[in-house]
């Protein structure tokens, strides 16, 4: 027969005691232990805080962000968002911009996986959608190598809040069949073809959306010329959501040209396609964004 003992033990949930049969406190002791690792592993979101205005976060959003102890914050995300952060939770800035210093992705990987092991409840807080140009696919493939669960929280993506904000569609049954992401700023090795994307846009009226292509908006017009008509609408949108929101309304054949006149930068958001062809019509008239409820 075991001789009786008794032993105490500090825990998140109570001190109990352990005794030689397998009684309900032993069983306490080790559901209690299991929480205690749980928390101990930490936990990872990639959080999707979309284009820019607070109004436009999802609640799932929204409750990642007030419940983190770590944020991984983006360049993109906006300063109103930023702070909805919890007054003391630690928030890493770890900007990525074309043209500009930027933290290595290796290196912001490795920091996720990091705090996740100490124990924190880390949010990687991106503009627009993690899956959407956000790299989200590369940060997922790593947290799952290394072993750890990881939730994807989507966000509003900035080409379909632009178009929203000038009262416009990114399809139409009349006008554009579908719709296409594309990023101006393709990884080394990878160049678009733009010349068989404009031929396939024109043949089955698709609706371009590009990403990231003010630096190269030149070459990429030009490109496109091959086989989409050069009276071909294009809405360039800078800062979209935000309050120093703007925009021009152009053609194929003067995007580059117009865009340079007007200053527009990054970060903007190229539309090409018929459904931008009524946004002309307002151009006179200053931009007024579409109010949400």
């Amino acid at each position: 027969m075991l001789k009786l003992m008794t032993a105490s033990y500090q825990s998140p949930c109570k001190i109990f005691q352990l005794r030689d049969a397998r009684t309900g406190e032993a069983q306490n002791f080790e559901r209690c232990t299991m929480k205690l690792s749980d928390k101990l592993q930490g936990s990872c979101t990639l959080v999707g805080a979309g284009p820019g205005d607070p109004g436009l976060l999802t609640l799932k959003a929204l409750r990642a962000i007030e419940s983190a102890t770590v944020l991984l914050i983006d360049d993109l995300v906006s300063e109103p968002i930023a702070a909805l952060a919890p007054a003391n939770a630690r928030v890493i800035q770890v900007g990525k911009r074309g043209g500009c210093p930027s933290t290595p992705q290796a290196f912001i990987e490795k920091l996720m996986i990091t705090e996740v092991r100490k124990g924190e409840r880390v949010v990687r807080l991106k503009g627009g959608d993690p899956f959407v140009f956000g790299r989200g696919g590369e940060e997922v493939e790593s947290l799952r190598e290394a072993g750890i669960d990881v939730q994807v929280v989507n966000g509003i993506t900035a080409g379909l809040a632009a178009v929203t904000s000038l009262g416009l569609p990114l399809t139409h049954r009349d006008h554009a069949h579908g719709v296409m992401f594309l990023t101006g700023h393709a990884r080394s090795g990878g160049d678009t073809d733009w010349r068989a994307l404009s031929c396939l846009a024109q043949s089955q009226q698709l609706t371009l959306v590009i990403y990231m292509g003010v630096r190269s908006a030149g070459q990429i017009a030009q490109e496109l010329l091959y086989g989409l008509p050069a009276q071909t609408a294009v809405a360039v949108v800078q800062n979209v959501s935000l309050p120093e929101q703007r925009h021009i309304a152009t053609t194929l054949e003067d995007m580059a040209q117009d865009m340079a006149r007007h200053r527009m930068g990054s970060p903007a958001v190229i539309v090409v396609g018929e459904v931008m062809a009524s946004l002309a019509l307002a151009q006179a008239h200053p931009h007024k964004q579409l109010q949400t409820a």
